[in-house]
């Protein structure tokens, strides 16, 4: 229980910390009017202020936490699990690929919670619309999501209950893998910075965390980019079958170096919510284990 609860408070710190640099990252990776990072900040800036760096923000906050949840939960029991099975008992060390292994399940479980969350995200961050309408014009725009929960019911009516796993096979085929680098790395990084029998520092907790961010999203960010044209994908009309009809075409028209939009942003953003995360998860734990004995 204490895993759940430590990770959804981690997961729900990181959101907030790391959301502005993730709206700029799904438009570069999905829109082809910016000609940078900071041309797309500045863009997003004037045309929607402060608000439009956090839009859609609500519902990951809330989903996170639980999806964080499920995702430490899973990975501690997945890991107690295998330990039980393969050596009898919780007190032997995992090997790196008991903690790969628990990190992969982990992945693949908590996409089933995130996918609708992600889909609504996502088409409420490429939704642009200006901060204020110009006085005294006769044109009047009105947005096509007006929040969250109506951005779900939308995509229901108009594509189906499955609307809102679109881009599933690719988040799975993301998460996967990526969960699994993360939890590996993770706890290499701090065994290597945390002598055995220390308590881990503050220093070394946050930049294992933090390293391990950047590398979990440096091999994430192909699909990332497929997963988020593919939730866009409906928005006007379809224009991908699936997931390597979307990877085809991607490249097709703009190179491999597509499939790496926003990989720096992705690295930048990892870095510091990462470190936020696993601190947040660490304090709890100990915490928990405090007020237990």
């Amino acid at each position: 229980m204490a895993d759940f609860v430590a990770g959804s408070v981690g997961g729900a710190f990181g959101v907030v910390v790391g959301y502005p640099l993730d709206t700029i990252k799904v438009r570069i990776q999905t829109q082809r009017s910016y000609n940078g990072v900071w041309h797309c900040i500045h863009s997003t800036y004037k045309m929607e202020k402060i608000p439009g760096f956090f839009k859609g923000m609500s519902m990951p906050v809330s989903t996170v936490s639980i999806s964080s949840s499920i995702l430490f939960g899973t990975y501690r029991n997945c890991l107690h699990n295998i330990c039980k099975l393969r050596y009898g008992s919780l007190e032997v060390k995992p090997s790196k690929l008991d903690i790969f292994a628990s990190g992969y399940a982990a992945g693949a479980v908590q996409v089933l919670v995130t996918s609708p969350a992600d889909v609504a995200k996502v088409r409420l961050q490429t939704q642009i619309h200006p901060h204020h309408l110009i006085e005294g014009s006769s044109l009047v725009y009105k947005p096509k999501y007006l929040g969250p929960v109506h951005c779900l019911t939308t995509i229901i009516r108009e594509e189906g209950f499955l609307g809102l796993y679109k881009g599933c096979s690719a988040l799975m085929c993301r998460d996967c893998p990526s969960f699994a680098t993360y939890f590996l790395s993770y706890a290499v990084l701090r065994e290597w910075l945390v002598p055995v029998g220390h308590n881990a520092p503050a220093v070394g907790v946050l930049l294992s965390g933090g390293f391990a961010g950047m590398l979990a999203w440096t091999l994430a960010t192909p699909m990332d980019v497929i997963k988020a044209r593919l939730q866009v994908d409906g928005l006007t009309q379809r224009k991908y079958r699936g997931v390597v009809h979307c990877i085809t075409k991607s490249v097709q028209q703009e190179g491999l170096r597509v499939l790496f939009k926003g990989v720096g942003l992705n690295c930048l953003r990892a870095f510091p919510v990462n470190m936020v995360v696993f601190f947040t998860y660490e304090v709890i734990l100990k915490l928990t284990k405090r007020l237990t004995t």
